[in-house]
């Protein structure tokens, strides 16, 4: 108790104890006198410890004092009388008195220190999961309801809400430990009012307008305690205990307040990350947009260089051109010409595929046809062997006929760029039944380290510092999105013929032929009509 005494039934129950304690000394008196102990008077000191270590410093006081008066009232002649004929008597009640209050005093002490070191340590832990909470979450609105659990029973309340806002008119209650329930309406609250520097913490009473407020206010006290941190008003922690109980005492205040500056550190804690993740999302935009804006000026000015100057060379009525010329010419044309379509659709796939706005038309597409076409528009502007293997032996798969035509133009445009001179494609089937389309090259390949980062915006796994063209970086991140829009996958390693190997795998199509009955058809075989024809992206 520390010394503070209670409230009326609380001190009915410290004049019980003193009573019993004193009642239970003079009965050892009496037993001890037959056996001729004639000075039993340090017996009523055991009384004096065992009151003042349960109720404190003054009850020990009073129980030393009446210990005095009942020694010298049942046990000092004359008995049943305060009169004392004897000196010797009256030093023998005077040491009583003075070693008891000594002892009383002492024992008070000792034990008030215990109770204050179990509570600081209670307070310890308490705070420990408290910060816990905050430290392990990735949010205050995460963490509110686990430090309010804890804070509750921590400060014996019972119910706890956390608001957020600069006035408590304008908080938005963000957790509370009686979710559901209305919030109380009191005709009173209890203001923590925190003084600078070491000065306590005291609680202030202060009523509450409750005139446009048409519902009875409650007869509960609600204790508030303010969140602030920088002197900047963030919020409140509002406590409630119902009106009968006590006030909070010193350990349960200093629960409530350090819980409250936690809670206001780990607001600011939260706002400056958002600032901190804002800032490095509008640094990363700004690197993405040049980044993009320097490739596509790269990547456009080179062929629209070339197309400028075949036409204008065919336009110089002063040179006289062979029919081998002007088709070379024508081919360089359509090449650059092609180079940028696919540039453009790379671009608007990119755009469509980050806004969630691909929407694939499966049907059944045949390998071999799709292969060969690729291959042949992508031959033409290259001197490197492309082989097919595997294409021809392979059941149709489920896929959009345009999509999956610029996913193998990108992977061999990109093989043909930056591998060797050997370049395969190998269709193969899956034990699973998935179909596997593998492009790969002889070429130095990508680094252990760079594939798992060969799918992303704006990544170029080539090595700094070569001399051909980069491109922008955006070609595989085409791949990989096209492909999972078709229900495929798409993975990277190292090729057996030394260089990069590219996987799709996709699903395969059942033809009419072959599809099971309307009882076990499934969503891959559900329709694999031909749709209606569409241009391409």
């Amino acid at each position: 108790m520390g010394g503070r005494l209670p409230g009326l039934k609380g001190m009915a129950l410290v004049a019980a104890t003193i009573t019993g304690a004193l009642i239970a000394a003079s009965g050892a008196i009496a037993l001890l006198a037959p056996l001729g102990v004639t000075h039993a008077a340090p017996v009523y000191l055991l009384a004096v410890v065992a009151v003042g270590m349960r109720w404190g410093t003054i009850p020990a006081v009073v129980t030393s004092v009446a210990a005095f008066l009942a020694y010298d009232f049942l046990f000092v002649q004359p008995l049943y009388t305060f009169t004392v004929n004897s000196p010797e008597e009256w030093l023998n009640l005077l040491l009583l008195l003075a070693v008891a209050v000594a002892i009383g005093r002492l024992v008070a002490l000792q034990a008030e220190h215990a109770e204050e070191v179990a509570q600081r340590a209670r307070e310890a832990q308490a705070l420990f999961g408290i910060s816990r909470a905050l430290v392990e979450t990735r949010t205050v609105e995460e963490a509110a309801p686990i430090v309010l659990e804890r804070l509750a029973a921590a400060a014996a309340m019972d119910r706890i809400w956390f608001g957020l806002g600069a006035t408590p008119t304008e908080e938005k209650t963000i957790a509370d430990t009686a979710p559901g329930q209305p919030l109380p309406v009191p005709a009173w609250q209890v203001v923590l009012q925190r003084s600078p520097g070491n000065e306590p913490a005291r609680w202030v009473r202060m009523h509450v307008a409750t005139a446009m407020v048409r519902r009875k206010a409650d007869r509960a006290t609600v204790h508030r305690v303010r969140v602030e941190a920088s002197g900047e008003a963030l919020g409140s922690v509002w406590a409630l205990r119902a009106r009968d109980e006590r006030e909070p005492d010193r350990a349960e205040t200093r629960i409530l307040s350090a819980a409250a500056d936690q809670l206001g550190q780990a607001i600011v804690r939260d706002r400056a990350g958002l600032e901190r993740t804002n800032a490095e999302i509008a640094r990363r935009g700004e690197a993405l947009k040049t980044a993009l804006l320097d490739s596509v000026s790269h990547d456009l000015r080179t062929p629209l260089a070339t197309i400028r100057a075949a036409a204008g060379s065919m336009l110089d009525e002063s040179v006289a051109w062979t029919p081998a010329d002007q088709r070379e010419a024508f081919q360089a044309i359509d090449t650059e010409a092609e180079r940028m379509g696919r540039l453009v659709r790379n671009l608007l796939d990119l755009s469509r595929i980050e806004g969630g706005a691909l929407k694939p038309e499966l049907e059944p597409c045949d390998l071999e046809d799709l292969v060969a076409q690729v291959v042949k528009r992508a031959g033409a502007a290259t001197n490197k062997h492309v082989r097919v293997e595997g294409a021809e032996s392979l059941p149709p798969v489920l896929a959009d006929q345009l999509y999956l035509s610029q996913v193998l133009a990108n992977l061999l445009e990109n093989a043909i760029r930056h591998g060797g001179q050997a370049i395969r494609i190998r269709a193969s089937q899956l034990p699973d039944g998935l179909v596997e389309i593998s492009v790969e090259d002889n070429g130095p390949g990508v680094s252990k380290a760079a594939l798992p980062h060969l799918f992303e915006k704006f990544y170029q796994a080539g090595p700094s510092g070569e001399g051909k063209r980069r491109g922008m970086g955006i070609g595989m991140t085409v791949v990989e999105g096209l492909t999972r829009a078709m229900h495929g996958e798409v993975a990277a390693g190292r090729s057996d013929l030394g260089g990069l190997r590219v996987d799709v795998r996709l699903r395969p199509a059942l033809v009419p032929d072959e599809a099971p009955g309307p009882a076990a058809a499934g969503p891959a075989e559900a329709d694999v009509s031909a749709p209606a024809e569409r241009t391409a992206p």
